[in-house]
This record gives structure tokens, C-alpha cells and sequence, in this order.
């Protein structure tokens, strides 16, 4: 059996999962986001997820959404994989959101599994088997149950592994032993969506990240999955660890990622503008310690 760690990665390696930019009044940055969609590509993204948890997908409209995907795959052409997050607590409303994303030149589909409800593992699998269905596109399964009340049970991923359209996984699931079973038996390309576990997730067969913090450092993260592919794991592991200052500042500071990723792209003078309510942005005292991380982090690579 051919394993994933011998498969192609249906969107690359390295994924930048995207602020969604708005403008100074919260309305959609169109222009904003073809210009970080496109200096993320030069920087290294094999491809950008669009509408994810760090693109506040909550608090986008469906039309919003289809154009961001429009505008992002203008802006990077061929050069990049477009996936679009399209996952929502309701079935229909994600079917819908699925054909609309491919009509809308998306490249493959993100799901999330149905929040708050917490549905039961066959209504889970049923949940993605009717999304696959409906499109001609490859689909990743997100799997981040902290966020969403319910796992993708490593057993339901194996049955959802025959599908021919699930192809991937963004695991945010903090289970290691977990991701290694369905890793040995099935040909699920995996994605880190934890941006501490780059490392750790190629090491065990992983394919590659879909990261946060990528959309401030694109080319500081691609370069760990480069180290090991040459056969560096040492030069990977200082990489890696270079990085968890700002992985820490960003990510577990007690602020959502959008929050964080938002404002220091701001002060970098990049597109990103404000977060949409409930969130609210950035004290400019985290401001300032997000931009010390990044400084170190810019200066060591």
C-alpha cells in the first residue's frame, strides 16, 4: 500500500492559511488581498486557503467569499493552489458554498467539521461524503475539534479515506498517535494547522503545514520543510525552533491568530486592515511584542 508519506500533496507543501483584508470601514479588500496573495506566493506558499478560521469566515458573507476566491486566483494565476474554506454548521449551506467556490476557479475545498451541534460519527462522515459529492474538487478536511466540539474520529477519517475527492487533512487535532494510524493506512495527505508541529508533523509523514503565522513569515516556515527534505533534520529542528517566539507571541498569547496575524501585518505596512466584531484587534502593547518576535525571527534567518 502506498502510504502519504510517498504521495504527491494534492496542494503542495507549504500553505498560507490568509487573512481575509478589509478596508479601514470593515468592507472587503479585494486589491488588499491580490496584493498579499501575490507577495505570499513570491515568498514561498504553494497555495493559500482562503475563508478558514484566520480568514474570520464567520463573519464573511457567501458572496464575499466567492469573490475573494475570484480575486485571489486573478492574482496569483497558476502559480499557487486557491483552496477555499467553505465549512459551516449546516450541510446544505456548505453543499452550496462548495459549488459556488468552484464556479469561482478554487483549485479544492476546505471543510470543517459541523460546529456546535455535535453530531455523531456517521453524521459526520455523512456531513462530508454529501460535500465531496457535490463538485469536482479535491476536499481536506479540517479537523480541529478545541474549536468546533467534535473530532474527526481517526477510524471515520480511514472509511472517509476511499472517497476519491478526500484527498487531505488540516490537522489541528493535538493527536499525534491518532494521525499516525490513519497515516499508515490510508493516502490522506497531511497538513499541520499548528504551526509548533511543522516539524514534527513532515517528520512522521506529514506533507506539509497550512499555517497562521505564514502570513507573516512564509519563507522562514517553507524553509524548515526544506531542511529535511535535503536530509538536514538538525538545521530543520534550529529552524523550528528559531521560529517559536513568534509561534508563541501569535498563537498562544491568549488572542485568536486572526487577531494577532492581522496586526503585525498592519505594522509591517501589508494588507490586512481591521478584524470584523466580536473580534477586536491588538493592544499596542502586543503590538509591539509581536513586532520584537518577528524582528528576531527576521534577523537569526
Amino acid at each position: 500500500m502506498t502510504t502519504s508519506a510517498h504521495r504527491t500533496p494534492p496542494f503542495g507543501r507549504a500553505l498560507c492559511a490568509m487573512v481575509t483584508p478589509f478596508t479601514e470601514e470593515g468592507a472587503l479588500d479585494l486589491d488588499g488581498a491580490r496584493l498579499l496573495a501575490d507577495r505570499l506566493v513570491s515568498e514561498g506558499c504553494d497555495g493559500l486557503v482562503l475563508s478558514g478560521t484566520t480568514g474570520e469566515s464567520p463573519t464573511t458573507t457567501d458572496a464575499e467569499k466567492s469573490a475573494l476566491v475570484r480575486a485571489v486566483r486573478e492574482a496569483v494565476g497558476d502559480r499557487a493552489r486557491v483552496v477555499a474554506g467553505i465549512g459551516t454548521a449546516d450541510t446544505r449551506h456548505t453543499v452550496e458554498l462548495a459549488r459556488e467556490a468552484e464556479k469561482a476557479g478554487a483549485d479544492g475545498l476546505l471543510v470543517v467539521t459541523p460546529y456546535y451541534s455535535r453530531p455523531p460519527q456517521d453524521a459526520v462522515e455523512a456531513h462530508f461524503r454529501e460535500i465531496a459529492d457535490a463538485t469536482g474538487l479535491p476536499l481536506a478536511l479540517y479537523d480541529i475539534p478545541g474549536r468546533t466540539g467534535t473530532r474527526i474520529e481517526p477510524d471515520t477519517m480511514i472509511r472517509l479515506a476511499g472517497h476519491p475527492r478526500i484527498v487531505a487533512v488540516k490537522d489541528c487535532a493535538y493527536d499525534l498517535l491518532g494521525t499516525q494510524k490513519v497515516l499508515a493506512r490510508t493516502e490522506l495527505a497531511y497538513y499541520t494547522g499548528c504551526d509548533e508541529y511543522v516539524l514534527a508533523m513532515r517528520a512522521i509523514g506529514g506533507s506539509g503545514f497550512i499555517s497562521t503565522v505564514a502570513n507573516v513569515a512564509p519563507r522562514q516556515f517553507r524553509a524548515i520543510l526544506e531542511a529535511f527534505d535535503r536530509g538536514d533534520p538538525a538545521e530543520a529542528a534550529r529552524l523550528q525552533q528559531q521560529a517559536v517566539p513568534l509561534i508563541e507571541s501569535m498563537m498562544s498569547a491568549g488572542l485568536p491568530g486572526t487577531v494577532t496575524a492581522k496586526a503585525l501585518l498592519t505594522a509591517l505596512g501589508l494588507p490586512a486592515g481591521p478584524v470584523r466584531p466580536p473580534l477586536r484587534p491588538a493592544s499596542p502593547g502586543t503590538v509591539d511584542e509581536l513586532l520584537a518576535a518577528y524582528e528576531e525571527l527576521a534577523h537569526a534567518s
